[in-house]
């Protein structure tokens, strides 16, 4: 069997693909995958050493500056192009897209060839990409079933949940010790998406001066772009430890009492899976406010705690912090509600949509 899958810009969109493709070598002994991404983001450096194929494509989201979207027009089509003659040259039983602007090309040049499509969808409201070429595919897979009245599409769509869930649950739990963390006490995890986030880092340094006399610890991932502009001449107390990334942070989840997290889809079904107690606050930064919808959703049935930024204060997150490190009560309840709002097996629920659609 082969396989093309494209994906990229952030790890919300790499990491539901990768668990995907984990899925297929899993139940397909004589697989092969092709990644298609962009020349110039993670996925370019992160898919390779992964030791999967990969190629390379030329284009960029759009803007507001009128020369560059002008440009970017003209390397669409250049794209489409290529990918077609990458998809002739592979002859893939279909094209999986997994979200990002890369995405456009490879499954409109798809569709072209005729070659059967699926793309997920991990946000409650679909990003630009997914909405242009949903009309493309043959079969649509959403996290949230709020997704759908935004999706135009003659082919199927089906609620899989998102695949980062299960692949959390196989992630070794970290050790505390090699963490510089101290066993029996609880843990507070904090960490603001794959790439960080400046506002929030703003907000918590202050916090997080202050939580000497508290008997809990935190690990608090800042993001690689901005660890060093975070810890210049800081002295965080000793029960607060400082990370520019975690390699895995499934395994880091699964040793803490607390996290408070972004809403990126990817993070909350980790959260889901794994049913640790949290405090989101979506990042308002996103196109279409698209991480308040994906809160907003889980909070309205009760599965996680939403704060939104704007309401970031040091009084309200220690408060809420301490009420779920010592509320016994509100933390069964959570834990329940996560229960029944967990999707165990979307990778292979993806899997199998896909496999009898290419019979």
């Amino acid at each position: 069997m082969k396989i093309v899958v494209t994906a990229g810009g952030t790890m919300g969109h790499i990491n539901p693909a990768l668990a995907i493709i984990e899925e297929f070598k899993k139940n397909e002994s004589d697989l092969e995958v092709l990644y298609i991404g962009t020349h110039n983001r993670m996925e370019k450096e992160i898919i390779p050493k992964k030791e999967i194929p990969y190629e390379e494509i030329e284009i960029y989201g759009f803007s507001k500056d009128i020369f560059l979207d002008l440009k970017n027009i003209f390397l669409i089509q250049k794209a489409i192009k290529k990918c077609k003659k990458i998809l002739l040259d592979f002859k893939p039983d279909v094209v999986i897209g997994v979200g990002g602007y890369v995405t456009y090309p490879v499954l409109k040049a798809a569709h072209e060839l005729k070659i059967k499509t699926f793309i997920h969808e991990q946000n409650s409201i679909p990003g630009k990409s997914n909405k242009m070429i949903s009309k493309y595919a043959d079969i649509i897979g959403l996290t949230f079933l709020e997704s759908k009245k935004y999706l135009k599409t003659n082919g199927k769509i089906i609620y899989t949940g998102h695949p980062c869930g299960a692949w959390a649950l196989h992630i070794p739990k970290k050790e505390k010790k090699s963490l510089g963390l101290t066993e029996g006490k609880k843990l507070v995890t904090i960490v603001a998406g794959s790439l960080g986030s400046g506002s929030l880092n703003e907000k918590f340094c202050h916090i997080l001066e202050n939580l000497n006399d508290k008997p809990f610890e935190v690990v608090y991932i800042t993001g690689k772009a901005h660890f060093e502009e975070f810890t210049k001449g800081k002295n965080f107390p000793k029960n607060v430890k400082v990370f520019p990334y975690m390699e895995e942070l499934p395994g880091l989840l699964k040793i803490s009492d607390v996290i408070i997290s972004r809403a990126g889809a990817g993070s909350l079904s980790e959260i889901l899976a794994l049913k640790i107690p949290s405090i989101i606050i979506p990042s308002p930064n996103v196109a279409n406010n698209h991480q308040y919808y994906n809160a907003k959703e889980l909070a309205d049935k009760k599965c996680i705690l939403l704060l939104e930024e704007k309401d970031v204060t040091e009084e309200k997150i220690v408060s809420m912090i301490e009420d779920l490190l010592h509320n016994e009560i509100k933390r069964s309840e959570l834990i329940h509600h996560m229960k029944e709002n967990k999707v165990e097996d979307s990778a292979n629920q993806i899997y199998l949509a896909i496999k009898e659609a290419i019979k």
